[in-house]
């Protein structure tokens, strides 16, 4: 389980469908080791505090294994690491092996794995298509959260160490398929609405 590749981006105004729009979600590889914050990561910014950014959302994840799919996807886009609005581009960690709560190590670093990532229509801008979201949500492919509890240094290379599992066993991508459909699987929902790991408001939203 490794970093790819260290993404920060401050947010800056585009112009979208004739309005103008300020967003943080274009994200850049950086060469340096990057300082990661409770919030965010040196370097880094989001627009819209209200829905981004947050001590549960303080580091985005997304898994490199989903570069292939997205390239079959969208043969005529360029993928670069941080495309996806990600602080980190990883290997060896998927929506369907990470448990809520699971808990890593990098160096003094200490992080622990928040919730999905549910997009926004800003992903839409930034591939330019209005249907991205639509199709990244579907996808399932859609990486996670680390919560930081420990702050310090990271940087591209760096290795992740898993240090705790969490016990009850909800998938970053149980999660995910609750969000779309919970009607199929009610145990898993009312296990998922008491899951002290999850933030409050999905625990509410699963509740409701």
């Amino acid at each position: 389980m490794k970093i790819v590749s260290v993404n920060v981006g401050l947010p800056h105004e585009v112009t979208w469908k004739g309005k103008t729009v300020s967003t943080g979600i274009f994200k850049a590889p950086v060469s340096d080791r990057v300082m990661v914050r409770s919030l965010n990561l040196d370097g880094d910014g989001q627009a819209d505090l209200t829905v981004h950014g947050g001590a549960d959302k303080a580091v985005y994840v997304y898994p490199f294994e989903h570069y292939d799919y997205w390239q079959d996807e969208l043969p005529h886009t360029e993928l670069t690491p941080g495309i996806f609005g990600e602080n980190f581009t990883t290997t060896g960690l998927r929506e369907e092996d990470l448990n809520i709560g699971d808990r890593f190590q990098i160096g003094d670093v200490e992080l622990m794995v928040s919730q999905p990532r549910m997009p926004c229509y800003k992903l839409g801008i930034r591939f330019g298509r209005p249907d991205m979201v639509k199709r990244f949500l579907a996808s399932r492919r859609t990486g996670f959260y680390f919560r930081v509890l420990q702050e310090g240094e990271v940087g591209a290379g760096d290795t992740l160490e898993l240090v705790n599992r969490d016990e009850n066993n909800i998938t970053v991508a149980d999660i995910t398929q609750l969000y779309i459909n919970a009607e199929g699987n009610q145990e898993l929902l009312h296990r998922a609405a008491q899951l002290e790991a999850l933030p409050k408001s999905w625990r509410d939203y699963f509740q409701r």
